[in-house]
Formats: C-alpha cells, sequence, structure tokens
C-alpha cells in the first residue's frame, strides 16, 4: 500500500477536506444539528469538546495512524461532518474507514453515500488495498444499517471490546470489503447515488 498523505477527495454532493483548526466553527455548528453528543452509542464531541477532538484526531495524523477529514457539502458550502482513514496497516495493505459522523439535516441526502465512495475509491484504485474495515457499536443500528448498505460483510463482533466515556462497554461489530468485492459495491453505490442526483 502507497503512504497515505492528508489528501482533498471531492464528488458532486461532497468534498472531503483535510482535517485542520479551521474548520472548527462549521463542525460545531454540524454537532449542533441534532445535538449529535446526546447518542450514548456514538461518539461524537460536544461543542466545547470540539477542539480537542480536531487536536486529537490531527495528533494521530503526525503519527501516521490517521488520515482525518472534514465533510463538507457542496450545495451551499456548509461543513456536515468528519471521517478519517484509521487503524492503517501498511504491511498489510489494509485500513479502516470510521471515526465518522454527519448533522441530522445531512443523514439520508446521499452525502455519506458519497463520501464513502470517494473513500473507498482512493483507497481500493489509488491505494491499493486488500481490504477496507468498517466497525461501529453493537446498539448503533443505523450504522450497522448503513454500512450493510454499502455492500459490506460482517467479519463479528469483538465483546466487551472498549470502554466508553461513561464507563459501559461497547460490543464492536466490525464489517468489511475485500478488493474483489469492491467492484460490485462500486457499482451499487455509483446506482443509489443516480437517485439523489
Amino acid at each position: 500500500m502507497m503512504p497515505i498523505q492528508p489528501l482533498t477527495l471531492a464528488g458532486q454532493l461532497v468534498t472531503l477536506e483535510p482535517l485542520s483548526t479551521d474548520h472548527h466553527d462549521g463542525l460545531v455548528a454540524a454537532a449542533q444539528d441534532g445535538e449529535l453528543w446526546n447518542l450514548w452509542y456514538t461518539s461524537v464531541p460536544r461543542p466545547e469538546g470540539m477542539g480537542a477532538e480536531i487536536e486529537r484526531r490531527l495528533g494521530l495524523q503526525q503519527q501516521g495512524q490517521m488520515i482525518p477529514f472534514a465533510t463538507r457539502r457542496n450545495a451551499d458550502r456548509r461543513i456536515i461532518g468528519m471521517t478519517t482513514y484509521m487503524n492503517i496497516d501498511a504491511a498489510n495493505s489494509r485500513l479502516e474507514i470510521g471515526s465518522t459522523w454527519n448533522s441530522a439535516g445531512a443523514q439520508g441526502s446521499g452525502t455519506n453515500a458519497e463520501s464513502k465512495l470517494l473513500l473507498l475509491s482512493h483507497a481500493f484504485d489509488v491505494l491499493a488495498c486488500i481490504a477496507v474495515e468498517f466497525r461501529t457499536h453493537w446498539m448503533n443500528q443505523q450504522s450497522r444499517a448503513a454500512i450493510v448498505r454499502l455492500g459490506a460483510k460482517q467479519d463479528g463482533v469483538l465483546r466487551n471490546h472498549s470502554r466508553l466515556a461513561d464507563g459501559s462497554l461497547r460490543d464492536t461489530v466490525v464489517f468489511s470489503i475485500i478488493a474483489s468485492e469492491w467492484p460490485m459495491v462500486r457499482n451499487g453505490l455509483v446506482n443509489r447515488l443516480k437517485s439523489k442526483k
């Protein structure tokens, strides 16, 4: 797998921009749309914690562990959320797409599907990944359904995988798309997006 550097990925609905501190106010506004931090099974920062989350992601980028993006909706140029390449395993040509959230008003609009198409296209077609992974909380039914709609297959469940901020234990559902499945997944995403244009 080629080394990954911060980059911009542009589609018709969204542009994924390298995350920077300049995105702070737009990300706060996006999280406030739906008060996403109140969903206990997600990790969306509260407005007062957004700066620290941006710094955390940029720190992981400096360590080569993450490439974070801010998601901008092209129609109105508003920031609607964040996503990342993470758990980058260059030796085995694998990575995870995760730490993703989108404002409530953007959900169901095709912006998330196009974000995944952009990220998956770069991972498989440019970086030559052999597999791309997705992980989510067992209780996050919306996220699990969205990952299945992508065409990912469930690999398993990591029980008591991690401890959340409130002290509860998270069971993590692991999904993946492998390189041989990518053409079919790409066609599915392209066809889904046709109905959003």
